[in-house]
This record gives C-alpha cells, structure tokens and sequence, in this order.
C-alpha cells in the first residue's frame, strides 16, 4: 500500500512569524499530504536531523528574517553529507528574485514567494512524488 507524501515544514532562525507555514500546512493536509512541523527557531541541523529522523519526502523551509541565503543552502549541504539528498527541498517567504535564483543554484529546488497560492505549491509537490514513482510502499 502507497503511503501519503510526508512533507516536513520548517521555520529556521529567529523567524517568529506563522501565519504563511500554518496555511500552507493546513493546505497540504488538505490535499492528503502528512504534515510534520518542526516549529520555529529551527537550526539547519535540526532540519535536516528531523527530515532524516521522520523520513520525509519534502522539505519545506520558510523565511521572512532574511536568514534564507545561510540556512536554506545549509540544509542541503546536511542532508547530501547524511545520504538523504534525494528528498525535495523548496522554499518560501519573504524572498527577493535575485536571491531566489541563487538558491536555486544552491540546491533548492523551487522558491515560492509570498502570494504564492497553496495550489501551486500542492501540485508542484505532486508532480515531484509522481516523477519520482508516487507512494513508496511502507
């Protein structure tokens, strides 16, 4: 039996604000996805050992403090030292275009911009788990 796209979400930083992450959460639960939310004050190293622990698919880190040049492409950098570089890490929040070009060449996968609405967002993840042979058996 296929298992639900597992998608951890995080707030790294000093980042204290919700709002954004809890509607995008609700959203992906929604559309069946299994939410996991790390919560705020997050380090990259506290992503990445979750995301390895829970055994995501998807990473979803979000940033309104301006910290996303440091911590996003640190998250990366963990995850392909731990052997878990396959999963899908996108970003969002307060991010300016030049910036979101360079993650991009950082390893993020997809930058989503505040407005961004939550139907992009599930189907970009969608597309990903379907690309990649959806539903891993458990």
């Amino acid at each position: 039996m296929a298992r639900r796209t597992r998608v951890l979400l995080a707030k790294l930083g000093l980042d204290a604000h919700t709002i954004g992450v809890n509607v995008i959460a609700q959203a992906l639960r929604d559309a069946g996805m299994e939410v996991i939310y790390s919560g705020l004050k997050q380090t990259p190293e506290m992503v990445a050992n979750t995301a390895i622990q829970e055994d995501v698919d998807v990473i979803g880190m979000s940033s309104l403090s301006a910290a996303h040049m440091t911590h996003f492409p640190r998250v990366v950098e963990l995850l392909r030292e731990r052997g878990a570089g396959d999963k899908l890490v996108i970003g969002g929040g307060v991010i300016p275009d030049e910036d979101s070009a360079a993650l991009l060449e950082k390893g993020i996968e997809r930058v989503f911009t505040m407005g961004t609405a939550t139907t992009e967002i599930i189907a970009y993840i969608e597309a990903w788990q379907a690309g990649r042979g959806a539903g891993r058996d458990t």
